[in-house]
């Protein structure tokens, strides 16, 4: 069984091991994608594959659309001639359920790919005729966030930026610069209109495509390499910036799905490592759950995309639903699993809902303590979400993701995760900051953490974050079963502890700061005291 045009043709043999294969005739699909294209998507990623590509098969399947999408890579050109081009632009998904089943679906949606790289001649002139067509009505984006950066990690311009300002559009080396060449094209072409969709999971992601595209636009003006009405036309009706929510899980390929897959009998499975050390493999797996909420701003025209179950509204539902996954509902319970189960051991974060205390922290955190003051998107009921999250999708089992993954960078999102709840508590008639017992628990919970020893007493690593060199310093000196008490705590911790800048607000202005160093207290009160203490509270 190969995964090619070729290989899929008998049907038969793939149905009988459960495989859901295209319903539609693909040729016929491929050709008037490449006549008419609709939709163009940057970064050939997982997500793009289990999601978007996803969407389109299931509207395809349907008979909702005639025509599938196509993809551009930009950040590793090896994704499309390693693994796109030998098995004809097909990918396998399995979606892992939380009843334990995988649902394996031939995916055949995307109708072509190419490399966004303008040194190819061939394929860059391909990328300015599909811009330059009239019928295409969207680019969308998983590039990450650092992908709409044009600077680098002290806010310094990127090289290829600087050099790309000065060059013009004809052949940049960015990725945002190659991005803006092609909308340059689409502006020669009678100034076309397009909706430019990042779908990444970053807070007002439009924004940050926006403010990349409109900094080559005016270099380029500047610089005269480029007409003054292509920034116009940038600030105009003709081209939109939309904002987006995603949610949807991608672990990267696991070794127990692809062994089922060779089971069936599917050929030439094995993942490859690219040069740039990008794990990309024939399929992708992933968990059920997906949400896709989208600023319904689209200056020529789209489908309908609800038949595939994306969500359109207005630019502050967006916000709302963005705020309410962001602040309350999924990552502020991700972050007390994360910091809780590195201490306890636990290295899945599936096997941490079967821990009674650690079920009840993150039920009491999510329902109790953040669904008071978050905000209703109207489009999507808070409650249900969390139910979703607490009951399918941190307890499957098969969703391969750990503590140490989701503890990374935990000094840069306690802030968001946390801090708005409080703050909303401390401007409510009705509510009190006092009545907060579990998120400062939490917060105790990861100074706990950052001593890197674990509730057994062994030394373990703490995940990459770019404030360890800063705030471990200050729990260096306290040791199991030998911390004083609370004033020589806060003593110690009160820099952190009065830093705005990681929890959102000062704690000792909310008046919690007393409370985290109570809970510190009997945290490191010996061996087992973790386990002890929530036991005590939770």
């Amino acid at each position: 069984m190969k995964l090619n045009l070729q290989g899929i043709a008998d049907k038969s043999q793939w149905e009988a091991k459960g495989y859901q294969l295209p319903q539609y005739d693909l040729e016929k699909m491929i050709a008037a994608t490449k006549e008419k294209p609709f939709w163009i998507h940057f970064g050939a990623g997982n997500l793009f594959r289990a999601f978007h590509a996803n969407v389109v098969q299931n509207m395809l399947n349907a008979g909702d659309l005639d025509r599938g999408l196509i993809v551009a890579e930009g950040f590793d050109y090896e994704i499309v001639e390693k693994m796109y081009a030998p098995h004809d632009n097909l990918g396998i998904v399995a979606t892992l359920k939380a009843d334990g089943t995988i649902e394996k679906t031939v995916v055949g949606s995307v109708a072509e790919s190419l490399p966004l790289d303008s040194d190819n001649e061939a394929a860059y002139g391909r990328l300015k005729e599909i811009f330059a067509n009239p019928s295409l009505q969207m680019a969308t984006f998983t590039i990450t966030e650092k992908g709409y950066s044009l600077v680098n990690g002290k806010g310094e311009q990127l090289a290829d930026v600087t050099a790309d300002f000065a060059a013009g559009p004809e052949k940049p080396a960015s990725y945002m610069g190659k991005v803006t060449s092609l909308l340059y094209a689409r502006y020669k072409a009678d100034e076309l209109p397009i909706a430019m969709v990042s779908t990444d999971n970053c807070s007002h992601n439009g924004d940050k495509l926006y403010a990349a595209i409109a900094a080559f636009a005016k270099a380029w003006a500047e610089n005269g390499k480029a007409e003054a009405g292509f920034v116009s036309y940038i600030d105009s009706e003709k081209v939109s910036f939309t904002w987006s929510m995603i949610d949807k899980i991608t672990p990267r390929p696991d070794a127990s799905v692809e062994k089922i897959l060779l089971d069936d009998g599917v050929e030439e499975l094995e993942p490859v490592i690219t040069s740039k050390n990008t794990y990309v493999a024939p399929f992708v797996n992933a968990e059920e759950t997906e949400y896709l909420v989208i600023e319904d701003d689209f200056p020529n025209g789209r489908p309908d995309l609800t038949k595939g179950g994306l969500m359109f509204t207005d630019r502050e539902t967006v916000d709302k639903v963005e705020k309410m996954k962001v602040c309350t509902c999924l990552n502020p319970l991700h972050t007390c699993l994360a910091v809780y189960g590195c201490i306890l051991g636990y290295q899945k974060i599936s096997d941490e809902m079967n821990d009674a205390e650690l079920k009840k922290l993150v039920e009491t955190v999510g329902y109790v303590e953040g669904l008071p003051v978050v905000v209703n998107p109207g489009i999507l009921d808070p409650k249900a979400f969390i139910d979703t999250v607490l009951q399918v999708r941190v307890p499957n089992p098969f969703m391969p993701d750990t503590p140490q993954r989701i503890a990374t960078d935990t000094s840069q999102k306690l802030a968001i995760r946390f801090g708005e709840t409080i703050k909303a508590y401390a401007e409510s008639d009705e509510l009190d900051v006092a009545s907060l017992k579990l998120i400062p628990l939490v917060f105790a919970g990861w100074l706990r953490y950052l001593m890197a020893v674990d509730d057994a007493g062994n030394a373990f690593e703490l995940s990459p974050d770019p404030l360890l060199d800063t705030v471990c310093p200050y729990v260096a000196g306290f040791k199991l079963g030998e911390v004083g008490d609370v004033a020589e705590i806060e003593a110690a911790l009160k820099p952190v502890l009065e830093n705005a800048k990681i929890f959102g607000v000062n704690l000792y202005e909310v008046g919690m700061a007393e409370t985290v160093c109570s809970y510190f207290k009997e945290l490191t009160a010996g061996v087992g005291a973790v386990r002890e203490t929530l036991k005590k509270y939770v």
